[in-house]
This record gives C-alpha cells, sequence and structure tokens, in this order.
C-alpha cells in the first residue's frame, strides 16, 4: 500500500516491515493458515522467537505451564494472538531500545489484546482489531527515532495525545497518528486497521467519528479499548456515544468490554500466582 504522498517530502524514515512479518502477513491472508508453517516462520528467527516466548509467558496471558516452543504457544493461544505477538515483537525491533517506548509497547501490548478479543466476540475482524491496538501508537516510536534528542522532553511534557500532537506538528509538520497510519499502510494492515489508527486521537477526545471516515467498527473498539484502560469510569458513557456511530449494539459492546477485562485480570492474577 502507499504512504500518504505529503509523508514522502518530509525527512522522517517509516521503518520498512522485516522479512518474517511479510511473510507472516501472507500466511495469515490464506484462507487454509498452516500452523505449522506459522511456527516454523517465526523459529528461523531464533532473536523474534526467544522474543514471542518470552511474551506469551508474562503475566498477560496467564498461561498454565510454561510454553517452550511456538507450537506450544499456538495450540494454547491460537493463530491470531501468536501472530500478532509476533508483529509485536517485530515492529520493536524496528526501533532503539529506550525506555521513554516502554510505556508505550506495554500499553500496545494490551490494547491490541483486548481489542482483538473484543472483534472476537462482536464478529469484527479480530485481526484488523489487534493490530490497530498494537499499532496505536507505533507513530511516537517513529519519531523518538527521528529525533531522539528533543522528542523524548516532548513525550514528558503532557500526557494528552491531542496536545502531543499539536507540538509533534509544529516541530515536525506531521503528528504521530499520521505517521502510525502511514507506518500501518507501508506494513500491508488491513484498511480498518490504518483507518483506526489514523483517526484515535480526534475520536478519543471528542467521542465523534469523522464524517469522511468509512471503516468504523475498528475505531469504535479502539475508543472502547482506550476508556477501558484509561477511564473505566466513563466506559458506559463512551458506548453510548461511540456505539451507534458505527452502527454497534450497545448493550453487546459493554458486554464484550467487560468480560475481555475479566479475561484480562484473570489472567494476569493467575500470572502473578
Amino acid at each position: 500500500m502507499s504512504v500518504d504522498s505529503q509523508l514522502r517530502t518530509l525527512d522522517i524514515e517509516i521503518p520498512t516491515q522485516p522479512d518474517v512479518l511479510v511473510k507472516l502477513s501472507l500466511l495469515m491472508a490464506s484462507d487454509d493458515i498452516d500452523l505449522l508453517a506459522v511456527s516454523s516462520l517465526v523459529e528461523t528467527d531464533m532473536a523474534l522467537a526467544a522474543a514471542v516466548l518470552k511474551a506469551v509467558n508474562s503475566s498477560l496471558y496467564g498461561l498454565r505451564g510454561r510454553v517452550q516452543t511456538v507450537q506450544q504457544a499456538l495450540t494454547y493461544l491460537g493463530m491470531r494472538e501468536v501472530a500478532a505477538i509476533t508483529f509485536e515483537m517485530g515492529l520493536r525491533a524496528a526501533f532503539p531500545p529506550a525506555a521513554e517506548l516502554e510505556p508505550i509497547w506495554v500499553h500496545a501490548a494490551q490494547r491490541g489484546l483486548l481489542m482483538g478479543r473484543m472483534g472476537q466476540m462482536l464478529g469484527i475482524d479480530p485481526w484488523a482489531a489487534h493490530s490497530a491496538g498494537l499499532f496505536e501508537e507505533c507513530g511516537k516510536a517513529v519519531l523518538y527515532r527521528h529525533s531522539p534528542s528533543t522528542y523524548p522532553a516532548m513525550l514528558r511534557s503532557t500526557s494528552d495525545d491531542v496536545q502531543l500532537a499539536q507540538l509533534e506538528h509544529t516541530a515536525f509538520g506531521v503528528s504521530h497518528d499520521a505517521l502510525g497510519a502511514a507506518l500501518c499502510e507501508s506494513w500491508g494492515l488491513a484498511p480498518a486497521a490504518v483507518a483506526s489508527v489514523r483517526h484515535h486521537v480526534t475520536i478519543q477526545h471528542d467521542l465523534l467519528m469523522p464524517d469522511v471516515l468509512q471503516r468504523r467498527s475498528v475505531c469504535a473498539i479502539s475508543t472502547i479499548a482506550w476508556a477501558l484502560m484509561n477511564r473505566p469510569d466513563t466506559l458506559e458513557d463512551v458506548a453510548r456515544q461511540i456505539a451507534p456511530q458505527a452502527q454497534l449494539d450497545e448493550t453487546l459492546v459493554l458486554r464484550a468490554a467487560r468480560r475481555v477485562s475479566e479475561q484480562l485480570l484473570e489472567a494476569q492474577a493467575h500470572g502473578r500466582e
């Protein structure tokens, strides 16, 4: 997919998709996904496989017993979640390790899991939802890599993404939501995921979807996940405003959100045992 022509005029590099993720994307697009082929592909990159297994064995998933192979991870978690973990690790590897980025990656893993499982419960493409959650803030990592001397201070200066986007646009001529969408496009993510990453900042702030937005269901899940993770006391109000704009049933959305939230809390409790 092509990157916005305006971004091409900026001196900001969009990381290329690692080869293993290109091949994984092709496998995930197949109507008949070969589990053995997926596990073999991930295991060809020892560093990536090790990172995937470390993530699978974290408290986020709370599995009973330690998973020692990618094949076991596929058996316990299923194709989508293992593929998403692989994308998460590949995305992290595309950027230099930095303490300022660690909270972004942690939130990405949790948000992606929330969105993927909600999508599955609501009959919305769970792979698009999961990947949108993983990539939602990746534009911040792009800007960190572009300007490691100035961007960390910008990140620390505000916790409000609307204000941050304004600061980014003033300093760099582009904000992290647009850069994140460009990265999604260049890595071949689904259009619904790209749209969610591109519009998440304004939708979460205004609780209004722009008229130009056609693919709305993943954006709605993104906003619900944001409320769950940041303002759980507003969840019902957010669902009431957002669900109808995506032609989703408010009651079903709330039920899915609460159920997935309970699943993650249970997994984390088990992981600490």
